[in-house]
């Protein structure tokens, strides 16, 4: 282990704006590579087991790379719920955004998923917005989104709680990966994105009506992420998910 004979240098946050905008930048990235990669496989194959993996491979992988990219700008949050959870466990330490970044962050999210899902449409040459006629409802996927929420938060905030931040973007992209296989949702995890897939009438689409029930079970499940934080790691130190520079998180990994 690294022994540190200095404190770390303080790490300084990048300008509200910049973060915004690269919270909607990443947020536009994975979107349109979820409803993309769906149209795309749709169109190559009948066979539904490959369209779900292709399409799966290619969100986990864009979500790795995403959060490595932006991370150190933003904290490569790309979802709401994750940003929530980062204001509510750095609320005491001042550790995690404030309200106003909060609502800022949710805002750039969901203008992000809108404009991604747009950009998915036309580079296939469909309308830029059109509404999903795919429902997505019932207490199993109801369940099954809960669950996959859930958990997304505890591997987010577990890691960070447990000093091992820099496991974050390869654990997410993992996870997401093997929970659209295991739920019966297909784990959406996401707010915004789950907005933004019902202005596509594609294999990733779901109807606006279906939005509501699916975005409760995300924040119900939430909840028990972050309960679950709590009761397996504590309330000990404990650094806010924003991504830093690789040489800051190496000092905060073996302080």
């Amino acid at each position: 282990m690294t022994t540190i004979t200095a404190p770390p240098t303080p790490l300084v946050r990048p300008p509200l704006l910049r973060r915004l905008a690269a919270e909607a930048v990443g947020t536009a990235a994975l979107a349109a590579v979820v409803v993309g990669s769906g149209i795309r496989a749709s169109a190559l194959s009948a066979d539904g087991g490959v369209r779900f993996l292709a399409n799966v491979g290619a969100s986990a992988l864009a979500l790795i790379v995403l959060i490595e990219l932006l991370g150190p700008v933003s904290g490569g949050h790309f979802n709401p719920l994750v940003t929530a959870g980062a204001w509510w466990t750095g609320r005491r330490g001042g550790s995690g955004p404030s309200l106003p970044e909060l609502a800022g962050y949710v805002g750039a999210q969901l203008v992000g998923a809108v404009a991604g899902t747009g950009l998915a449409n036309a580079m296939f040459a469909r309308p830029f917005v059109e509404l999903s006629g795919q429902d997505r409802d019932g207490p199993a996927l109801w369940l099954g989104e809960a669950v996959g929420t859930g958990v997304l938060l505890l591997v987010v905030f577990g890691l960070t709680a447990a000093g091992r931040g820099r496991l974050v973007p390869a654990a997410v992209g993992l996870w997401i990966g093997a929970a659209c296989w295991a739920t019966s949702s297909g784990s959406f995890a996401n707010p915004a994105v789950t907005f933004g897939r019902a202005l596509t009438d594609s294999y990733t689409g779901i109807a606006p009506g279906s939005v509501p029930g699916f975005v409760l079970a995300q924040l119900l499940g939430a909840a028990g992420g972050l309960t679950l934080v709590a009761l397996l790691f504590g309330r000990g130190r404990r650094t806010s998910p924003k991504q830093v520079p690789s040489d800051a998180r190496d000092l905060l990994e073996h302080r």
